[in-house]
């Protein structure tokens, strides 16, 4: 069985980069970075607002290959957070939704009939696991938890330290790249959706959990923090009355949160949804039909005079039906 030479080994990391200066942490950590922008690098989001914590244990697996798993409720920010750290360091990530429609054979590969010189034949096409092993980039699994159980054993092979992957069919052993890099993002902490918030999770094989170095658990930003970003994404409302109409917007967002966390509400405001909603806003003209349009038409009918109630205690006005 051969192992295979990797052409790609070139290209690595080149400079070291302050994280104080990169990411305003106050620590004298230095991360390997790219010098230059490749292929697959994110765009940097001027705007973003990193937390300190998971961004130093994000910058652990960049910097020292280790295996890291983002656990949060949804709308946190937690692929974002890996993407605006890869983004900064010009590191290529790739993500990839663990559906219940990914297959082994999407990760791995299969053979495909291909015509060369007028003939048809059958030639491995490989599947996006071994093209991202052979490469310098950061591989991100966005709903580990969702995983299929003969894709979480693919998966487990490639956790370990040296993480060589076997091709069987191939007759061959893919080494990874020395700037190969595994993330994931996850709702629950393998144990399964204990809390009936999240269908469709399982419980992960804790021999596999094991293999995951690093757990960073992110959870929604300060509601001050949370008021500017939605004050960078629409300038709009940089005025004094616009600063209080977003804070009530956060206040509303971090009540369907709670509720969500109780069990009162099955839909949930993420940060996403109330810029969503300040931009709808300016477009309707109109706060309240804005909401009912980006937010109150999601929610379940039997939710929504809880909805409703959360919104009064936000604006002191009842909120009409469009």
């Amino acid at each position: 069985m051969a192992i295979t030479t990797n052409p790609n080994l070139k290209r690595m990391p080149d400079i070291m980069v302050s994280v104080r200066q990169l990411f305003g942490i106050d620590t004298d950590q230095q991360v390997p970075a790219f010098s230059q922008k490749q292929d697959n690098v994110p765009d940097v989001d001027d705007v973003y607002r990193f937390d300190k914590k998971t961004t130093l244990a994000i910058l652990a697996g960049f910097a020292h290959n280790k295996r890291v798993m983002v656990q949060g409720y949804h709308g946190t920010g937690k692929s974002t957070h890996i993407e605006q750290v890869a983004a900064r360091l010009n590191w290529p990530c790739i993500r990839i939704n663990l559906d219940s429609h990914v297959s082994r054979i999407d990760l791995i590969g299969k053979d495909a009939i291909v015509v060369k010189e007028g003939k048809q034949m059958t030639e491995f096409k490989e599947g996006i696991l071994p093209w991202a092993l052979r490469n310098p980039c950061a591989l991100v699994f966005d709903e580990y938890d969702a995983g299929r159980p003969d894709v979480m054993f693919v998966i487990q092979r490639v956790l370990e330290a040296e993480g060589r992957l076997t091709l069987l069919d191939q007759n061959e052993v893919i080494r990874p790249h020395p700037a190969f890099r595994i993330f994931a993002t996850t709702n629950t902490v393998g144990l399964g959706d204990t809390s009936g918030l999240y269908h469709g999770t399982q419980q992960i094989n804790q021999g596999q959990m094991d293999r995951w170095n690093i757990v960073a658990a992110l959870n929604y930003l300060p509601d001050e923090e949370e008021v500017n970003i939605v004050l960078a994404r629409v300038p709009a409302y940089r005025t004094d009355e616009g600063k209080k109409t977003v804070a009530a917007m956060v206040r509303m967002a971090n009540l369907t949160r709670k509720g969500f966390i109780a069990g009162d509400l099955s839909t949930v405001m993420s940060p996403r949804t109330v810029i969503n909603w300040a931009e709808n806003a300016q477009i309707m003209e109109d706060l309240d039909f804005a909401f009912t349009l980006t937010f109150l038409n999601k929610c379940d009918e039997l939710e929504k005079a809880i909805v409703a109630e959360y919104y009064q205690r936000c604006f002191d006005r009842a909120l009409v039906k469009a």
